[in-house]
This record gives structure tokens, C-alpha cells and sequence, in this order.
């Protein structure tokens, strides 16, 4: 039997906040009836959202906060301004432990400032990363980094194929997640140096990881590893590219069954089918985004979220916080040795 969450949420984060942060709490709760949620924000707006769910108010306890990260915020002015904010109580109350785990669809450059300033890193992470779960023919694929690091080394990719195969261990429920590194090629011989050596590294480690060697860009949609590592830069390029061959596909594909009295039939035909692909491509399905290698489980939501978007995000928050992720990352940064991952 699971054990008592509590999820700490930043009610006033996000473009449409906060009536769908309010909605995908109470979809949220729904399907987790002993969890508890900590609302943070202004509680003159979240009282009446609350009240109008049958139920909600005996689930979740509002926090009062008067102020809000805005999206237009720095993340050094979000550090320097942001105490007391809907945001920063909401990590807050992980650190104090008052909560399992934090969710936000707020400003991600102030989420990862806050979150790194009061979490702190794991022991042995030199710089946390970002994850995406990527849609692709055999189901979900980790991509990390995304986003939190223009640049790695060789050791912090390592570190990034670490935390990523636990994280892929709690989120996907793959009991040994295949590893591969982000290359422009699959020879041994491309690429640059960073990537090599993380390879060798990797190759001759004594981590049980399941690791495949060098992937390539398609190999992310044909499913061919769980786990698909590079650095941020890289990482954020592909996933916004996939993003956007996503919304190109969905357009000319409404483009394509509307066209004409035939193609609306065809549509009419083949409408389970096309509902299916919706729902699978739908970023709802797999939205939140893990700055992991922390101290506390802190998920970013996408600003533009609907409710059933914002509650899979704390779905994948409560899976995390239940999970034994940061034990698995502890362990096996243990066995690597810090700093000394050249030397095995």
C-alpha cells in the first residue's frame, strides 16, 4: 500500500492559472483519493475555485501567498524577489518537508533558480538536468538533458545517464532501461571529444546499466533506447524541432481530412484510429518536466498546460516522490566514485 503524499502546487503559475491549476489538482485528486495538496497563492481567487469542486476543499489546504513569479522574471530577480511568492512556498514546503514533491507551469527560468537555491544538489551532481518524456514508435523515451545545461563534460553526461536510467526506472516502470549517447553518428569515431570519453567511460564503468553506445537523432522516435543523453543545448534543440514537426504533421493532417467531401468521409472511416495518434501525440499525455540531480522532486508543468496536462505533471511528481530514484542516483554515483570516473 502506498504511503501518504502530500504535493506542494504553485497555484498561480502558468498562462491560464489559476483555474487550470485548480481544475488538473481536482482531476488530479481524483484519481488519488488519499493524497493531500498544499495550494499556494492568492487565496481570495483560490477560495472560490476550491469550493465550486465537490470535495476539493476537504483534499487540499490553500496557503496564502500575495505574490507571483511572473513570466517576464529573471532568475536572478526571481532569487532576489521571489521569497514569499506562490513559487518559492511551494518549493519551500518540499525542503521544510512539508510536502513530497513541488509542481509548477510557472517561469522555468525562475523554477530552476529557486528550486537549485533551496533544494540543493545531490551529492556527487556537479549541475542538475533537465528531462522530456519523448512520444516514439515503442512508447516513451527519457531525454535528458534538455535545456538546464548549454554545455557537459564527459563526467556530467556519465551523471546525466545515472540519474536518467533511474528516472526512467520510476517513471516508465522499465525494471533495466537501455542508455545510449546523443551522437551524429553511430561509429566510434565521431563526434566530439566530450562524447567520446563519456562513451569510454561508460563502456568500461562498473554500473550494471544497460548501455547501447552512440544513437542518433532518429533513433529518438524509433524508440531504440529508453534513455537518450547529450547536453542541454543539443537536448533543447531536438526537442523543440520535435515539437514542431508535431504541430506541422497535426495541421496539414486537419489540412488533409478537411479538404473535401471525400477526404471528410475517409476521416469519418478512420476516426478511431486518428483519435488514437491524437491522444498519443497530445502533449497533455506526457507533460512535466524534471529538473533532476536535486535534493527534493521539483516538476515543471508547460505554461500552456490544459487540466488534464497540469494533472499528468502531478501524477509524475507523486510517482517520483513514491519512487526510489534519488537512491538509486546515490548509489551508483557511489560506485562511480565523484570525480574520479576516469580513473575506473
Amino acid at each position: 500500500m502506498q504511503r501518504k503524499l502530500t504535493l506542494s502546487i504553485d497555484a498561480m503559475g502558468g498562462d491560464a492559472a489559476p483555474g487550470v491549476t485548480i481544475d488538473g489538482t481536482a482531476e488530479f485528486l481524483a484519481d488519488r483519493p488519499d493524497a493531500h495538496v498544499l495550494l499556494h497563492g492568492d487565496e481570495a481567487l483560490l477560495a472560490p475555485l476550491v469550493a465550486a469542486k465537490p470535495g476539493l476543499a476537504a483534499k487540499v489546504t490553500i496557503v496564502h501567498a500575495a505574490e507571483k513569479i511572473t513570466s517576464d522574471m529573471k532568475p536572478s530577480q526571481a532569487l532576489r524577489r521571489g521569497k514569499g511568492t506562490s513559487m518559492w512556498n511551494a518549493v519551500e514546503a518540499v525542503k521544510e518537508g512539508r510536502a513530497d514533491a513541488s509542481v509548477s507551469a510557472g517561469n522555468t527560468g525562475a523554477l530552476m533558480a529557486i528550486s537549485m537555491l533551496q533544494l540543493r544538489k545531490m551529492e556527487g551532481v556537479h549541475r542538475p538536468a533537465m528531462t522530456a518524456l519523448w512520444p516514439t514508435l515503442r512508447g516513451r523515451t527519457v531525454v535528458l538533458d534538455v535545456g538546464a545545461n548549454v554545455e557537459a563534460d564527459a563526467e556530467q553526461l556519465v551523471i546525466f545517464a545515472i540519474m536518467g536510467e533511474a528516472f526512467a526506472r520510476a517513471t516508465l516502470g522499465i525494471e533495466r532501461p537501455s542508455v545510449g549517447l546523443l551522437n551524429i553518428g553511430s561509429e566510434e569515431m565521431k563526434g566530439h571529444d566530450e562524447v567520446r570519453e563519456a562513451h569510454e567511460l561508460l563502456r568500461n564503468s562498473p554500473l550494471k546499466m544497460d548501455y547501447r553506445g552512440f544513437v542518433e537523432g532518429d533513433d529518438i522516435s524509433a524508440g531504440a533506447v529508453d534513455v537518450v543523453v547529450t547536453d542541454g543545448f543539443t537536448g533543447n534543440v531536438a526537442l523543440k524541432t520535435g515539437e514542431g514537426v508535431a504541430r506541422m504533421l497535426a495541421s496539414r493532417m486537419r489540412e488533409a481530412f478537411t479538404a473535401n467531401l471525400a477526404s471528410k468521409m475517409g476521416a469519418a472511416l478512420a476516426m478511431d484510429g486518428l483519435k488514437r495518434l491524437k491522444d498519443f501525440m497530445d502533449p497533455s499525455n506526457v507533460n512535466g518536466g524534471v529538473l533532476i540531480g536535486l535534493g527534493g522532486v521539483s516538476v515543471k508543468s508547460h505554461g500552456g498546460a490544459d487540466a488534464r496536462g497540469f494533472a499528468r505533471a502531478c501524477v509524475l511528481a507523486a510517482d517520483l516522490a513514491l519512487s526510489d530514484y534519488r537512491t538509486e542516483i546515490a548509489a551508483n554515483m557511489a560506485r562511480v566514485g565523484t570525480g574520479g570516473l576516469a580513473a575506473e
